[in-house]
């Protein structure tokens, strides 16, 4: 990896040129963060799993026609990706009450909301990820009108196909954050999802017991994050055995 150039490192991955034009190798790795970093740990194997479980949810997006930036998993903690320009937005889906949003609200967590909710932050992590609303994306050229529009069906049709494809084996989804992208293709620019999809970026509850099998683990000091990520994995089909996660191929 040394003798490649690095484009990017952020909290949880790290991006490499690509081996052609227009393509970037993306690194996950081990280390967890919370509250804007001011938490950090490594959590041996987490990368790995988040790049199975991100290959996979990417792979059947792109089959239903949802755009991303995801080209192929090259390895146990790297994947090929079209390069894309970020819109510097964070979009979190909400389904149920949980995290920032019961405490802003009040509203109790676990609560189903009345309706699937679409949320809009500002990625400034000196500034916390501040909420925006579409005046502030709009007034500061973020993202256009019609990008907005672009992203909100997007995410909507997203929520739709993860709600159904956690429900069918026992996981609520409670929320996730996603992240998307210009990519460019001659004159033409598509709006496209990027970054990743996963325990990370995700909240996972078990449907029966509510056990939490998602990045709060870290948050909350619950121990056993690796664990929860591969009962993700293995209940997706992904693998058999938990230990098959960290054998390349």
């Amino acid at each position: 990896m040394s003798r490649r150039k690095k484009i990017y490192e952020g909290k949880a991955k790290v991006l490499y040129e690509g081996p052609e034009p227009g393509t970037l190798i993306q690194y996950f790795k081990d280390d967890a963060t919370a509250f804007n970093a001011e938490k950090h740990a490594i959590i041996e194997g987490k990368g790995v799993l988040n790049n199975r479980i991100s290959e996979f949810i990417m792979t059947n997006l792109n089959a239903i026609g949802v755009p991303t930036h995801f080209i192929r998993r090259l390895n146990m903690r790297e994947q090929l990706i079209r390069e894309v320009e970020i819109i510097p937005l964070e979009v979190v889906v909400r389904n149920i009450a949980a995290g920032s949003i019961s405490k802003r609200l009040g509203i109790p967590e676990g609560e189903l909301l009345p309706r699937s909710i679409v949320e809009f932050y500002f990625k400034n992590d000196g500034l916390g990820d501040p909420i925006v609303a579409e005046e502030h994306i709009t007034a500061f050229n973020w993202a256009t009108t019609q990008e907005i529009d672009d992203i909100m069906a997007l995410a909507l049709r997203i929520n739709d196909y993860l709600s159904g494809l956690f429900a069918g084996v026992g996981i609520r989804l409670v929320d996730f954050k996603l992240e998307f992208g210009r990519l460019y293709e001659g004159d033409m620019v598509r709006t496209v999802l990027a970054d990743e999809v996963s325990p990370d970026s995700c909240r996972l509850w078990d449907a029966r017991t509510n056990n939490k099998l998602d990045k709060d683990r870290f948050r909350q000091d619950l121990g056993g994050v690796s664990e929860a990520y591969a009962e993700v994995a293995q209940r997706l089909g992904i693998f058999k055995d938990p230990r098959s996660a960290f054998v390349e191929g």
